[in-house]
């Protein structure tokens, strides 16, 4: 262990490896772990096994095995025993390998997949619905955009493999099977034993689907070691996949099935809001028409759904920096410097995040996330250390559950990291991001004040919270008001709006969303329109504004 580097002996992060500001737990400072996705990588390469077993059932998987045993009779030969093996292990990318090594044997492949009822017609069009797929032979199917009945086989097939464990992990034994009956399969004679008997003994199926999902990751890892390009095909055709997804199906909330039309928006919870000024009560409503329509634009146009951070960072941010700002609309008691502050700042820090990250490498949207949820696992071990009888409440049990779940880390492996320092970009502030993407000026106008009256620095406590005393026997010392301030500053109110606006029109741009997506989910905006003034909104086709760049620059004096 290096001198920057230490094991944390006490403290929520008891046993930690310490790097800098950087806290690793052991297996994560071991350097070696690398956690996989599967579902995203492995998932849309598997797909024929994946849409044959939902048709099927998980039972019928004997089938695939009968496949790869006639098959490889039919090649033997043809090519080397361990060629066969990894060429009907079930991926589509892995045939088209064993095709250009032998280019007739897909007449073999076809033919006992259809033998076996391996191709029905279901899983034939699910299969011939996407473009660029590997193995384009192996339907007689021309491209056809999916109808619901394959939407649902499809949507059914990928959760099934997701959900259920042993689903997957027979999937994922297509080519330990494979290399079995090429006999190119080596092990130990306890994993022998449990292979045996697998997946027909139900009091060793549970230890032998573990086993499986196991050993799938180190063949990878293997796999990569011998051959560093062996997956490249798979991951091309798994970016194709997610975003054909993307293109042919909507998205879909857990309150599309309340009753509520999909556009509707919430009115707000436990905010009852007061009086607004008769020049600014729309603004609330013109706020979460803006928001809706960013989301409208995101979701009809393609999205990257294999790499998908980069969307759900902007989309989440800006989500974010919306609620607040319809939320605080909601209650015009906010709408001043003291109580409000919060939204402004909100606003310009979204912003420069979003526009600094776009200049970096892609990873940064995964490593933000990572961030975060280092930050939610260090806040659940410091809310372990509360007393035994805080710790037995529900409540307190549930947040720290909750806690650990939006951590992201594993309840086995401990993998997640905790970074201390002071930003998810290595530490550096708000303030370098500012400067590196050309948005200092904005930061030094608008996020200093906001910021200070966030921080209660005192030259904002003096202003908002304090008064002088008049007598003059007290020497003019400060005292605390008894007055508030009086809120309802609509210049304030209508700079969020417009700050919103230029942030959404920013995080579109970045996104590079469909134009015509973007046009039609803001047609309702008039060409030029001030979207803050309400005489320049209406529900009619329009091109959207043209200068969304405004921004609060010059935050609102202080009320009293």
């Amino acid at each position: 262990m290096t001198r920057q580097q230490r094991i944390e002996t006490s403290g929520p992060l008891s046993g930690h490896v310490r790097k800098g500001r950087r806290y690793l737990s052991p297996l994560a400072a071991t350097g070696v772990l690398h956690i996989g996705d599967w579902v995203r990588d492995d998932l849309p390469d598997l797909l024929w096994p994946v849409l044959a077993l939902a048709e099927l059932g998980s039972s019928e998987a004997v089938r695939f095995v009968r496949w790869q045993r006639a098959v490889q009779r039919d090649l033997v030969g043809r090519a080397e025993p361990k060629v066969l093996a990894d060429g009907l292990d079930g991926r589509l990318t892995s045939l088209d390998r064993l095709i250009e090594r032998v280019p007739d044997a897909q007449h073999a492949i076809k033919d006992r997949a259809t033998e076996y009822g391996l191709l029905p017609q279901s899983v034939a069009r699910a299969l011939a619905s996407y473009p660029e797929r590997p193995a384009p032979w192996l339907v007689d199917l021309d491209l056809t955009p999916p109808g619901q009945a394959e939407v649902d086989l499809l949507a059914r097939a990928i959760s099934e493999a997701i959900r259920d464990g042993h689903r997957g992990s027979i999937i994922k034994c297509l080519s330990i099977w494979s290399a079995v009956l090429a006999g190119t399969f080596r092990s130990d004679s306890a994993t022998i034993d449990l292979l045996k008997l697998y997946p027909n003994d139900p009091a060793t199926r549970s230890q032998a689907d573990s086993m499986i999902r196991a050993m799938w990751g180190a063949q990878k890892g293997l796999s990569l070691t011998e051959e560093a390009t062996r997956f490249e095909a798979a991951i091309r055709w798994a970016k194709v996949f997610w975003g054909t997804n993307s293109m042919t199906t909507r998205c879909i909330r857990s309150r599309d099935g309340n009753g509520q039309e999909s556009g509707e928006q919430d009115s707000g919870s436990g905010v009852t809001p007061g009086a607004a000024p008769e020049d600014g009560a729309h603004l609330r409503q013109l706020a979460m028409d803006l928001v809706s329509s960013y989301i409208e634009a995101l979701e009809t146009s393609p999205a990257r759904l294999y790499d998908q951070e980069r969307q759900e960072v902007h989309s989440g941010l800006v989500a974010r920096a919306g609620r607040d700002v319809i939320t605080a609309l909601g209650a015009p008691d906010l709408w001043c410097m003291e109580h409000g502050a919060h939204v402004g700042r909100a606003l310009v820090e979204v912003r420069i995040y979003l526009q600094w990250m776009a200049l970096q490498d892609p990873s940064i949207y995964r490593t933000y996330q990572d961030y975060g949820a280092g930050k939610a696992k260090l806040y659940a071990r410091i809310a372990g250390e509360f007393p035994q009888y805080l710790l037995s409440r529900p409540t307190v049990k549930e947040a720290i559950d909750e806690l650990d779940r939006l951590s992201r880390n594993d309840d086995v492996l401990d993998h997640r990291i905790v970074d201390t320092r002071d930003s998810f970009a290595g530490g550096k502030s708000l303030r370098a991001m500012a400067e590196e993407c050309g948005l200092l000026d904005l930061y030094r106008h608008a996020y200093y004040m906001f910021s200070g009256v966030a921080h209660s620095e005192w030259w904002s406590v003096e202003t908002h919270c304090m008064e002088r005393c008049l007598n003059v026997l007290h020497r003019g010392h400060l005292i605390p008001s008894l007055s508030l301030s009086t809120g309802g500053n609509v210049e304030l109110a209508k700079s969020w709006v417009d700050s919103l606006h230029a942030l959404i029109r920013v995080s579109l741009d970045i996104l590079g969303t469909d134009k015509e997506a973007v046009t039609s989910a803001f047609a309702w905006l008039t060409p030029h329109a001030d979207p803050a003034s309400p005489t320049d909104v209406h529900h009619d086709d329009g091109d959207g504004p043209q200068n969304p760049d405004s921004t609060a620059h010059d935050p609102a004096p202080a009320e009293k």
